[in-house]
């Protein structure tokens, strides 16, 4: 099996020309504000960059690569159905900026729980959910090049008490300032084609609904709240494709809380998108956010 895993979206989900994808990600980051830095985690979209790369920067641009040595990835898997988490078997994650080495230590420690199994090389190069943060840790870790790895994890369809026997397992690694932590998921999918139309007429219109619809569950997750984001999901089925890795990281920062370890911790949100606004029944779009966490 190849120990390299190809960068398989570049060139159509994203620019694979280096100098070109090197500017826009540099020109977006500078269009956003670094209020919440240091992060030790952040949330940001998946989409192609067309879509989303501007939104993405608002969370990259909270990393402070100085003290940052390895970057946990946790992307939805969209693919392959999972009941658990998985591993790549790779050693190698290239990007058109330059390859991400990853972490076999951490990675041993993780497989010595039980609790991770490992994914096929086609599982892996077939999912984009963590590929397309690839190039924006390779952008904002630049200046720490060769000095740093890299923890990619694929998250299935969790029960909730998986998010929390999960979140437990990597709360220690997320106490640790030396990691950072990259929780991918794009928002509301909203449309037929999405099999997802909920609609508040007293919210306006279709598009002022699905941005409610995400805010309210955005404020969850700011409130770091476990328990709530699984019950929002119930009770409003909200499209939300990295459910699942974020209900992991609610469950660590949840963890890391029960250990009464005194850490204060902020969430906040600092960007919101939809691909387009949606004023009819025939229309969809996907919501895109930005949010990171801080940890002192």
């Amino acid at each position: 099996m190849s120990k390299v895993r190809r960068a398989t979206h570049a060139g159509t989900w994203y620019t694979d020309v280096r100098e070109e994808l090197s500017g826009q990600l540099d020109g977006w980051l500078a269009k956003a504000k670094d209020t919440q830095k240091p992060a030790r985690a952040i949330i940001a979209p998946h989409a192609g960059y067309y879509y989303c790369g501007a939104c993405g920067a608002h969370a990259y641009r909270q990393v402070d690569p100085s003290s940052v040595k390895r970057v946990f990835i946790l992307g939805p898997s969209h693919h392959v159905r999972m009941s658990g988490c998985a591993l790549s078997a790779t050693e190698t994650y290239q990007t058109p900026l330059y390859d991400l080495v990853i972490d076999k230590d951490i990675y041993e420690k993780l497989y010595a729980t039980g609790a991770f199994d490992t994914m096929s090389i086609s599982t892996d190069e077939g999912e984009h959910s963590i590929e397309m943060h690839l190039p924006y840790v390779a952008k904002v870790m630049e200046s720490r090049r060769n000095q740093f790895t890299i923890v990619p994890i694929l998250v299935g369809s969790l029960s909730p008490e998986k998010e929390q026997q999960y979140g437990a397992i990597l709360s220690s690694y997320l106490a640790n300032p030396e990691n950072l932590f990259v929780v991918s998921s794009d928002f509301c999918h909203w449309g037929k084609r999405f099999n997802y139309t909920f609609y508040d007429k007293s919210c306006g219109k279709i598009w002022q609904s699905i941005e409610a619809l995400d805010k309210a569950g955005m404020s969850i997750i700011e409130r770091m709240d476990p328990a709530g984001f699984t019950s929002y999901l119930r009770d409003y089925q909200n499209t939300i494709c990295g459910r699942h890795p974020i209900g992991v990281l609610l469950n660590a920062i949840n963890s890391l809380r029960e250990n009464g370890n005194g850490l204060k911790m902020d969430m906040k949100f600092l960007k919101y998108a939809q691909s387009s606004q949606c004023t009819s029944s025939s229309d969809s779009s996907v919501s895109y956010a930005a949010g990171a966490l801080l940890i002192q």
